[in-house]
């Protein structure tokens, strides 16, 4: 069914007409590229996952996974490199399947698939996900015998609930938008600078 809305309603950080714009997947990785260069390394990866208040074990377990998983994906062509970068640029190549869809396959924010998720699966609360609704959706997204798919998406949604539920158990609309495009990231590091002084 053909939408009516304009495109401009339906696509955010669209392609990248000056060069030197970031899509909306690119905004949401550069967060970890904490030397500004293009390239994250697991130790800035590390150093952003820190920042935002995730323990040792999953800062250092994230990494490793993220890093394992991603780098040869970004660096199509390139011959493997023992520190495992990933290239922000090419941030694209690496998403994975049974996702919810909303970034689309160059990066760009899909507003219909993000507002699709709280209508479809926020049945308690309107703007906000319970754990269970959060795996509803997750179950929901799943790809035939897509397993490392499977495991990525309930991997990243978990670490997102976990980091990132309200007291009373519940994802807010706010923050997961937050996520899409990187902006939460830097106000969680923004609000823990005071408490780490």
């Amino acid at each position: 069914m053909a939408s009516s809305m304009p495109p401009e309603a339906i696509l955010e950080g669209a392609a990248k007409p000056s060069g030197s714009e970031q899509s909306v997947l690119e905004k949401h990785v550069a967060f970890f590229d904490r030397n500004h260069d293009g390239i994250v390394y697991p130790w800035e990866t590390f150093e952003g996952f820190r920042a935002i208040g995730a323990g040792y074990l999953l800062s250092m377990t994230g990494a490793f996974l993220i890093h394992f998983a991603l780098s040869s994906k970004t660096r199509p062509g390139k011959y493997p490199s023992p520190f495992f970068p990933i290239e922000v640029k090419n941030i694209h190549l690496a998403k994975h399947g049974s996702d919810s869809g909303v970034y689309d396959s160059d990066g760009r924010f899909v507003s219909l698939k993000f507002e699709e998720i709280f209508r479809k699966f926020a049945r308690t609360h309107g703007n906000a996900l319970t754990s269970g609704e959060l795996m509803a959706m997750l179950k929901a997204n799943r790809e035939p015998q897509d397993y490392k798919g499977w495991i990525g998406s309930w991997t990243e949604w978990m670490t997102l609930y976990n980091l990132c539920k309200d007291n009373d158990g519940l994802l807010r609309k706010e923050i997961v938008k937050g996520v899409y495009d990187g902006s939460l990231f830097e106000r969680m590091e923004r609000d823990r600078k005071p408490h780490r002084k």
